[in-house]
């Protein structure tokens, strides 16, 4: 472009801002929410973000955190303002370069641009801040940042973002993300996808560079801060892997590379079941501190006492098998959350059944009998828990339950395929159970409407297990009966759910 054409797209550039100016009547703030009924205070509305640019140092004597965030979006609107979803104290803001004036109310960044925001406008948003995370609590009294002895935590579900990055901070708004963050030498700063390499600094700090080019959910986006010893490599299939064991892990240390460095075979497993596994990089994380296990994208982080028992291959089929649901396949409402936890817990009977310790058939009906009709578990519905209830054993195991009596209902051809096409279709996206639901009709060819109401939304106990016969059902009714025999993984998947419903 010509110095001339440059002066003249300025000018031009100006006289709509002008012409923006003199018409914001028109324009209104965006939405403080992003409209979920469980959670209506998350996310926000009025622009699309593709891209978080988040530049940190950490110092993890004293717990301080500071740097900029460089968030790249577009305006799904007419604004006057819109809201980032932030807890931390913020130094300054820019939007397109402009000084902001902005306001943190209760979780909410506030920001007021200069002449307002036109719809399809690009937005370059830097937001430059300091604060000690540990100490900031939200509008419950409650704080997701987790400080360790040698470092910290940021991960959690359903939200995290808010103590280290702003954010437009729900599932139904994924971006790219570049995570730079230096901490003192010694220590590692690890995140989600492939890592681009350390860039070492003369003030005796080194920055960690990680980079994930799938679109991601804010929660999914982690930061594990601490003294690891880090295994790379690459994967039978060409995929680079990071896999990261805490200092302070333990006995529990050889249990967990065990466990974790297995996780190019689970995941070829899955991929041969569900399709192809959706992300550029793998990978594993056992630190102390957690108490449960979270799916973060490409690189699941799980506290060592998921293998105080020995190896629990189980918790890794459970958190690569969100890779695909939960991740890829995001849920449009928390209300769909058993299109997470039910799929991911059904995953772990497929795994049993791989590796010879219980098929999936005996998992369902030792769960069916675990729990007896007077028990309130039969009380919680998968398909609406309700806000309260969102990680309760009946998204999990009823979940299961749901697919298996799916899967029977169809035959197995059909069942995989269901799987297969729904990765396939909605890869990258975020959906809801009734569209679940219509895709399991169209590739069967069956209608399935009373199958799905009676596991997911109805209350009690149903009257027959997936494919049992009714007498054997009518049996497990009664509360003395003796259950089915427990399979052999049983006791894995129970330790696995005990602890992966920790942070309900």
């Amino acid at each position: 472009m010509s110095i001339r054409s440059k002066a003249t797209a300025a000018v031009a550039s100006v006289a709509a801002m002008t012409l923006f100016a003199g018409t914001a009547l028109a324009a209104s703030p965006g939405a403080p929410g992003a409209g979920d009924p469980y959670f209506p205070t998350y996310g926000n509305g009025g622009y699309d973000v593709s891209h978080y640019d988040i530049r940190l140092n950490y110092n993890p004597d004293g717990d301080q955190l500071s740097g900029t965030t460089t968030i790249l979006a577009k305006a799904t609107e007419d604004l006057t303002q819109f809201d980032l979803d932030f807890l931390l104290k913020v130094k300054s803001v820019r939007v397109n370069n402009v000084p902001t004036t902005f306001v943190s109310d209760n979780g909410e960044l506030i920001l007021t641009p200069r002449g307002g925001v036109r719809k399809g406008q690009d937005l370059t948003i830097v937001v430059t801040y300091a604060d000690s995370p540990s100490t900031v609590k939200d509008r419950n009294g409650f704080t997701a940042w987790t400080k360790t002895p040698d470092g910290a935590l940021a991960i959690g579900e359903p939200e995290i973002a808010s103590w280290w990055f702003p954010s437009n901070d729900h599932p139904t708004d994924k971006a790219t993300f570049d995570v730079n963050v230096a901490v003192p030498n010694g220590v590692q700063a690890i995140s989600n996808g492939t890592f681009v390499g350390q860039t070492h600094q003369i003030n005796g700090w080194t920055r960690w560079n990680w980079r994930s080019t799938k679109p991601q959910a804010t929660y999914l986006t982690f930061l594990t801060i601490g003294k690891f010893e880090i295994r790379q490599g690459t994967t039978p299939s060409g995929q680079p892997y990071v896999n990261a064991y805490s200092e302070r892990l333990g006995d529990n240390a050889d249990a967990a590379k065990a466990s974790i460095e297995r996780t190019p075979e689970v995941i070829e497993f899955l991929s041969q079941n569900v399709g192809p596994y959706p992300f550029e990089a793998q990978g594993g994380i056992a630190t102390p501190g957690l108490g449960y296990a979270l799916e973060n994208q490409t690189r699941p982080n799980y506290d060592t006492a998921f293998f105080r028992r020995g190896a629990n291959t189980y918790v890794i089929a459970h958190e690569l098998g969100h890779q695909w649901f939960g991740d890829s396949v995001s849920v449009h409402h928390w209300r769909d959350i058993w299109l997470n936890e039910g799929f991911a817990s059904y995953l772990e009977w497929l795994w049993s059944e791989h590796i010879g310790e219980g098929t999936a058939q005996q998992n369902s009906d030792y769960t069916y009998d675990l729990y007896a009709a007077d028990n309130p578990f039969w009380q919680v519905l998968p398909g609406d828990p309700g806000s309260d209830k969102v990680f309760d054993n009946a998204v999990y195991d009823r979940g299961a339950l749901t697919l298996h009596a799916l899967r029977v209902a169809v035959g197995d051809e059909k069942f995989f395929e269901i799987l297969r096409t729904w990765t396939a279709e909605k890869k990258y996206s975020d959906a809801t159970i009734e569209e679940f639901i219509a895709l399991a009709e169209r590739v069967s060819g069956q209608q399935l409407d009373q199958l799905f109401q009676t596991w997911l939304f109805t209350k009690g106990k149903p009257a027959q297990a997936p494919g049992r016969t009714a007498d054997a059902a009518a049996k497990s009714l009664s509360v003395a009966s003796a259950p089915a025999a427990e399979p052999k993984s049983r006791a894995k998947i129970q330790l696995t759910h005990e602890l992966l419903g920790a942070h309900k």
